[in-house]
């Protein structure tokens, strides 16, 4: 999935989620030339509907907006964030190996299923009701 990225990209993730916190903390210690940046979806100050957004819909998965407004999720957005790390071989695996036969449905399916039951995980740290999942 060769992805044509224009940067900045904006990556909204749920910060009350222990895994997806600490996905987004990798990332942030290898970004470089402010191709990412960050808005925890869970922090109090995060206005959903000053991106386009109601915070339900922020919360069903992970969002990424690329430099011309177009949002991207779940494993697309993954993809995306990926492509912002080019010098980075595992990266460019992951990115292409989403290409292959079957392995972008069973991606799909399995990132769908984490996002939905991501609250029932342990070490969840929900605040203020954040933790809303469709």
């Amino acid at each position: 999935m060769a992805t044509s990225t224009r940067f900045p990209l904006q990556v909204f993730y749920d910060g009350s989620c222990a895994i997806c916190s600490r996905e987004m903390r990798i990332y942030q210690r290898r970004e470089c030339a402010d191709r990412l940046v960050f808005f925890d979806i869970s922090a109090p100050g995060f206005r959903a509907k000053e991106h386009g957004h109601k915070l339900e819909d922020f919360m069903k998965e992970l969002h990424v907006r690329d430099a011309e407004g177009q949002f991207h999720t779940g494993v697309s957005a993954f993809a995306r964030i990926w492509s912002a790390f080019p010098e980075s071989p595992l990266y460019s695996i992951l990115e292409r190996t989403l290409n292959l036969p079957g392995i972008r449905q069973g991606a799909d399916i399995g990132y769908a299923t984490f996002a939905r039951f991501r609250h029932l995980l342990p070490n969840t740290r929900c605040h203020d009701g954040s933790c809303r999942l469709h």
